[in-house]
């Protein structure tokens, strides 16, 4: 069974600086970084929902497939720990801009 792998959109390109070019295109940028960062969250939180579904499908024993439900576990614990890893990234590059400041 191929996995299918939903590809993150909404971001674009910046200059070869990496920091956009206009003020006024930054802000429609981060705002497409803010949709896609929301839709990414929205996909973490829908792979939870599929897995715990079948995990009380398995545990009431009306799962037919242990395969599908070892899936979705993976992929809910994958996407989770990806979302972590980002999250704890940002707040590393958050604090080493405010010590650069002080």
């Amino acid at each position: 069974m191929p996995m299918n792998i939903t590809p993150v959109t909404g971001v674009s390109p910046t200059t070869a600086t990496g920091f956009a070019q206009s003020p006024a295109k930054a802000g429609t940028e981060g705002a497409a970084f803010a949709n896609a960062l929301g839709g990414a969250i929205n996909e973490v939180q829908s792979l939870q929902s599929t897995s715990n579904d079948l995990s009380i499908k398995a545990v009431t024993g009306d799962l037919t497939d242990i395969h599908a439900a070892t899936l979705a576990s993976t992929r809910a614990a994958v996407a989770l720990e990806m979302v972590s890893t980002f999250r704890n990234r940002g707040v590393e590059a958050f604090n080493e801009i405010m010590r650069m400041q002080a």
